[in-house]
């Protein structure tokens, strides 16, 4: 009986405790908990029956060598692809298509269509293939490949070993990965949807059927799928497809300097972080670089207010510039900040083309020897016959030249502000150099581009 009459205490005590301990662990939890996961689709069918009549496969009618193609991916003269408009516009690699006169374009439905009507950018790997029909044909939007996350799921959809109307499932592995050095134009979505050679050009789609980038390599050793997969983003698919058809190029601007990323080394010279912008290596005459007065170690950090990290994001700020508008550079110049207007236009179909030793003087606490640079020992090293400097003749193993990147062949036309002609200038030059953080040595190279180095002289 005692039992029965505690039980409405035993309730309300359990009850209090629940009370507390929830308000404990509220006090407790530095963030709210994760929401609950959807339901799993048991099927992704309806996306598929939606998607699949938009993909193509693409057979080239020429054969092409091997190695013309740069992708890991490699499948040359068969391949897959989507259709992006109903008149017949299909969205496929480049490398799929590489020095085909011709190509045959097979539809999900048997269509099949022959057609030379192929419009190439190497720059990003694209091209799109115009079908003439007269009715119209299924296709499939773009998505918004920024609005992506990594674990969007995702389907790739392609011909893999030539087994048309394949589709494999996945995740978004990664975005905006821009420093693969596959394109001089990247902008890649990574996934671990099973994709294999046959696959470039094949869509990669979200689970509401939209185009959100092109399957175009993967990263692999043994030559199959390993889980890493490639896709050139929707967003930029979308822009040069837009140019491919009205215009059947690709407009992009460009600044006409040879830059490049900052070292540690050469950043620290200057004060700053590694990724805090990009050295002028080159600027050649009459390039928009050179009207806007940038000059040889400028460090531009911003273009047209967009910050700049590395020479890519140079080149893709620059693409997507309107050409022949004039835009500010944030510059800094010998420590200090300015602001250059550059004036953008459009860069060119190809970049213009780059061109006995004397007595040699030891520098042995820097582990180097140099010589007066001669016209003949330039046209010996394929520097221009009017550089002034001295050349580099040995390096030692293990030494601070060695350290600082210097090598046989170098030809050095400064140091930090001093511009030398020859090695006794050179000696000169590093007495007066920082003995804490180093000499920063102008580097002349056959390319006609300056490298960079710092020269630790204590």
């Amino acid at each position: 009986m005692n039992w029965f009459r505690r039980w409405p205490v035993g309730i309300a005590s359990i009850t209090l405790g629940f009370l507390l301990a929830s308000v404990g662990f509220q006090h407790l939890t530095g963030q709210p908990g994760v929401p609950p996961m959807p339901r799993e689709l048991s099927s992704y069918s309806p996306v598929v029956k939606r998607i699949l009549p938009a993909v193509v496969s693409i057979e080239g009618k020429t054969k092409v060598s091997s190695k013309t193609v740069k992708m890991d991916d490699v499948d040359p003269g068969f391949g897959s692809g989507v259709l992006i408009d109903p008149s017949g516009v299909v969205l496929t690699n480049n490398h799929v298509v590489v020095d085909a006169d011709s190509v045959e374009v097979s539809l999900a439905d048997g269509r099949k269509f022959v057609t030379k009507d192929i419009r190439r950018d190497p720059k990003s790997d694209l091209a799109i293939i115009k079908l003439d029909t007269k009715v119209a044909v299924p296709f499939l939007e773009f998505a918004d490949s920024d609005a992506v996350e990594a674990g969007d799921r995702v389907l790739a959809a392609g011909s893999p070993f030539g087994l048309t109307g394949s589709v494999t499932h996945g995740i978004i592995s990664g975005k905006s990965r821009m420093n693969l050095k596959l394109n001089p134009f990247e902008d890649w979505l990574q996934t671990d949807a099973a994709v294999n050679p046959g696959s470039s050009g094949g869509p990669l789609v979200t689970l509401d059927g939209k185009l959100v980038g092109i399957m175009a390599a993967i990263k692999t050793r043994s030559g199959g799928f390993s889980g890493v997969g490639l896709a050139v983003a929707s967003n930029l698919c979308r822009s040069v497809a837009v140019q491919l058809i009205k215009d059947g190029v690709v407009h992009r601007g460009y600044l006409g300097a040879n830059v490049r990323e900052l070292d540690e080394a050469v950043a620290a010279k200057f004060g700053l972080k590694a990724d805090a912008g990009v050295i002028v290596t080159k600027v050649p005459e009459n390039t928009p670089a050179a009207k806007a007065g940038l000059v040889v170690s400028d460090i531009v950090t911003a273009i047209a207010g967009m910050p700049v990290k590395s020479s890519r994001d140079v080149h893709r700020i620059l693409a997507n510039l309107p050409l022949g508008q004039p835009v500010e550079l944030s510059v800094l110049r010998d420590g200090k900040a300015l602001v250059a207007k550059v004036v953008v236009q459009e860069q060119p179909a190809e970049p213009p083309p780059a061109g006995d030793p004397g007595t040699i003087q030891p520098f042995q606490n820097l582990g180097m020897a140099l010589t007066d640079l001669t016209p003949d020992l330039a046209a010996k090293l394929g520097v221009p016959k009017e550089t002034k400097g001295a050349a580099v003749v040995a390096v030692t193993r293990g030494s601070a030249a060695e350290q600082a990147g210097l090598r046989p062949g170098h030809v050095v036309v400064q140091v930090d502000k001093t511009p030398i002609s020859t090695a006794a200038g050179f000696e000169k030059a590093v007495k007066f150099a920082d003995h804490e953080k180093g000499a920063l040595i102008y580097v002349h190279r056959p390319s006609g581009e300056i490298e960079f180095a710092v020269l630790k002289v204590n």
